[in-house]
This record gives C-alpha cells, structure tokens and sequence, in this order.
C-alpha cells in the first residue's frame, strides 16, 4: 500500500516553486571542439610492423606516427591483426585508426614501461610509462572498432576470494608470487615487497624515479594517459583490461568519447572507465563502461597539491551512457581538491552498479562543486546507495555516544553545493537517498524532483542544509522511519509518497533539525 504524505506544516506553493523554477540551464550546454585531421594516411605496415601477436611493434608503430605528424598529420591505420607492442607515444594532429578486427596488445614485459613521473589519484608519483600517451598535443584522435587491451591481469595483485577456486588455479600457475597466508597474488616479487612494505609511490621532496627502482612494477600505469592536450577524440574503440585506470586526461580541454566501450574484470583494483581529471570542455556520449572501480569519473587534484593547481574540472556534458558493474555510475570526487562545476549528466542507464550517482569527498581535500546538473537517470539492482553524498570519504564519522570536535572551516574544507536532479528511477537499492556532510559544512542546496526509488532503506540526510524534495516517491521495504533527518536545516519536503507507515520522518540531532512539508 501506498499512500501521500499528510501535512505536518504548511508553506507558501510559490517559495517552493520559485526554488525549482530557477533549478535547472540545460538550455546552453557546453560545447567541445572536435579535431580535424589532414587525408594523408600512413599504415603501420609500411614501418615493418607485424599482426602476428608476437613481434614487438612498438619502434614500427610509434615511426609511423612521427612521420605523419612531421608531415604536418594525418591517419595512422592499425589493419586486421594482433599488433604486439610497447608503449605508444602520440603526436600532434595524428588521428590512430584501429581497423574493425584489429587490436593493439601492450606487452607482458615490464621492462619495456620505464619509469616516468606521472599522477597517482591527483598528486605527483612514480609510475610506469602508460601504454598509450601524450603530453602538450594538439589535435590528436583514437579511432576506428579495434581494441586497446592494457594486458592489465599481469600487472594487478588479486586476492583469492575475488576469484573461482579454478581461476585462483590458474593465476598461481601463471607466475608471480603468493603470499605466505596464500590469501593473495602477486605479479613479481617488487610488486610483493612494495605492498608488504606498505611503500608510497608519490614524489615527495628529495625522491627522485632510481629511488623507486625496486618496487617498479607495483607502480601500474593508466592505460590512457594525455597531459595537457586539446581537441581529443576517442571513438568508436574498445579500451580493455588496464593496469590501473582506464582513460586519464588531465589538464586537457576539448575532450571528447563518441561510442566508446571501456571494460576492466570486476576484480580489478583501480580499474576506473574514465578519469577525467582538472579538464574542461568535455563531451561523453553513448558509451558504455563495464569496470571494477568508478565508471565515469570527475577529478581535478587531491588536497594542498590539487588546491595549488587550481584547475576545476568543468564545462562538460555525459550522455546516453550505460554503466554495468561499477564502484559508481557517475562519480564526482574524491579527488576534487580544485573543484568541479557545471557538468550535466543526462539519459544514463546504471545497471549492478555499487552506488549510482556518487560524491564523495572528506576533510583536507577542499575543493568546490557546484552546479552539478541529472536529469533522466535510470538504475537497477544498484548494491549500496541510488544517490550518495559523502564527506567522510574513507573517515569513520562519529557515532551518536561519541565527542564530536568540529574543526574551523579552512582551505581544506570541502563543499558539496547546488546540485539538481530530475526524473531519476532506481528499481532496486540498499538506500535510496543518502546525504552526510560534515559539521562545519553541510552538504548545501541540493534540489531533488521526480524521483521513485525502490530500496531497503527510504533516505537519510545527516548535517544538510538546503535539501529540497519534490515528488518524489519512496519505495523503502523498511518503514521505520522513511526518512531519517539528523543536524540538518531547511529540509523542504513536498509531495511525498511512501509505503503505509507509523513512522515517516524521524529527526535527531542537537540543535534539532529543520523540516518543513507540503502534502501538494
């Protein structure tokens, strides 16, 4: 059975309507310009590459993409075959043409990645050279319906559990090492003592890449990785099976995905679909992601090294996507030390996702998102939250007996603010709605409409300010309370429906929260 709120307190139709009006800019989206490319066209065969799977083609394919670019650019064509290679260094207004049945396969040999200075989750670190990369380019593409493949299983540590009895079998006899509880595997024994060492792979002052030498290949590169880039293009190709992350731009503008496929084993420890990271102009359109970490990821710099760069992620657009498996649908954070706004996700489809729409953040990142804009959001069987706000990211909050300090607000505070989201349906979740921010800021200003969520649990806003509930439809199989309303102002509730109940709304908290409600 299920019935409509009754009025607890009434308010004025058109201060309630007037916050909805104004909610929603999906009139001027922003824009990403596309590359161009000259018709010239080299293939790779011509530098003496091979499709047999097992010549390194590394030297062949990256002279052919100097020579095109040399010649002011052009199309480098990857034919039918499995091309063996090395890392791949990209050039400026070169378009990598995968033909359908071709696939570019990054060697087993961790001695052909040497280490470079690169980003791990938004501060300076050690890594090995990415497969595919580029730095300070103009102009360049990945196209075509071939496959990129990372050959990530050799680099990724798994644990026992997370694989079959006749997969652990296998894996054991691949190679590498186990630990002495036979609980996990290794790749190598530098992968072994980094993670039994517990080593940092970050440049901190006085650290320099030899100082790394003995924990090389624990240092998994993303599989994509272009550093301050403009006009990219990712088309029509499958990326697949990356060591670390899958798609990482960062510091790019004018990015964009068109029919893209990005798949990872569900094991696969950091294996985010794409990262886009301090960029800004961005377009993701009918892609779809299959990953084991977050699917489609926003970024932009983590704590005091992320807040001195400065560089929000922004100006972008996610659409006609589906996610499978996944940590999170669309994600924002935790990373987004230099803020992200005006990003709209719109027509997605999330499918056994671990959260769907995820923020997530915690004390010392800083960073400002705002205006974070989805619309027409479908979910099913998502295994924790339908929609999520964090700010304890990996931090135990404090529980209701415990003493609790509130810092002063500082550059390291985090604010979550001005997010909209329209027409959102979740056909199975643990939660429908979850919101926490912190004491000193409270998640602020988030406007939710149309919604019917079917979960375990209705909703729980935890130190809001500024939440705002418009038909919206919970579904919640535990009925005591619906909605639990803790340290939180400015809870607007209107037009709620919701299973038979004794117990709708429960609030906690000292000062006691703030709820109004509205039956029409």
């Amino acid at each position: 059975m299920i019935k409509k709120i009754l009025a607890v307190g009434l308010f004025f139709n058109g201060m309630f309507s007037g916050i909805f009006a104004q909610a929603y800019s999906w009139e001027k989206l922003p824009v990403a310009q596309l590359p161009s490319f000259k018709k010239d066209t080299i293939n790779i065969k011509t530098f003496g590459a091979k499709n047999d799977g097992v010549t390194l083609n590394t030297k062949s394919i990256n002279s052919a993409i100097a020579a095109i670019s040399k010649k002011g650019g052009g199309v480098v064509v990857v034919p039918e075959g499995i091309w063996l290679t090395g890392p791949v260094e990209m050039q400026s207004n070169v378009n990598l043409h995968l033909k359908a049945g071709s696939m570019l396969l990054f060697t087993k040999d961790f001695d052909q990645y040497p280490l470079v200075e690169g980003f791990y989750e938004g501060r300076r670190a050690a890594r090995n050279q990415s497969p595919v990369y580029g730095t300070n380019l103009t102009n360049i593409a990945i196209t075509g319906k071939g496959v990129v493949d990372g050959n990530g299983d050799v680099w990724r540590m798994v644990g026992r559990d997370r694989l079959t009895a006749s997969e652990w079998k296998k894996k054991v006899a691949s190679g590498g090492m186990v630990s002495a509880d036979e609980k996990l595997w290794y790749p190598s024994a530098k992968t072994k003592k980094a993670h039994e060492e517990k080593r940092s792979m970050l440049l901190e002052p006085g650290k320099s890449l030899t100082d790394f030498e003995d924990i090389k290949d624990y240092l998994r590169p993303n599989l994509i990785v272009f550093i301050n880039c403009n006009r990219v293009l990712l088309e029509g190709v499958t990326f697949q099976n990356s060591p670390a992350w899958n798609l990482h731009p960062i510091m790019c503008s004018n990015i964009t995905l068109k029919n893209v496929t990005v798949k990872n084993p569900e094991y696969a420890q950091n294996g985010d679909g794409i990262d886009l990271e301090s960029c800004k102009n961005f377009l993701l359109e009918d892609c779809t992601f299959d990953v084991g970490d977050d699917a489609i990821c926003i970024k932009s710099g983590k704590d005091e090294e992320g807040r001195k760069r400065g560089m929000p992620t922004e100006n972008g657009v996610v659409r006609n996507c589906i996610v499978y498996k996944g940590h999170g649908g669309f994600v924002v954070g935790s990373e987004m030390s230099g803020g992200a706004r005006n990003i709209f996700v719109e027509n997605c489809l999330f499918m056994g996702t671990d959260k769907g729409l995820r923020f997530k953040t915690t004390r010392g990142r800083g960073g400002v998102v705002e205006h974070i804009y989805a619309r027409n959001i479908f979910m099913k069987d998502i295994v924790q939250e339908a929609i999520f706000f964090d700010m304890y990211y990996f931090v135990k909050s404090p529980t209701d007996g415990e003493r609790k300090v509130t810092p002063e607000v500082n550059e390291g505070t985090p604010v979550f603010r001005k997010v909209f989201m329209e027409n959102i349906v979740c056909e199975g979740a643990n939660k429908g709605i979850f919101i926490r921010g912190l004491p000193e800021m409270n998640v602020q200003d988030i406007h939710m409409k149309k919604m019917t969520l079917t979960s375990k649990i209705g909703a729980e806003i935890i130190e809001g300010t500024g939440i705002y509930m418009k038909n919206i439809t919970l579904n919640s199989t535990v009925k005591t309370p619906v909605v639990l309303v803790e340290n939180s102002h400015e809870v607007w509730v209107k037009s709620l429906e919701h299973p038979a109940t004794d117990s709708l709304f429960e609030l906690k908290g000292t000062p006691a929260a703030e709820l109004k409600i509205q039956k029409n």
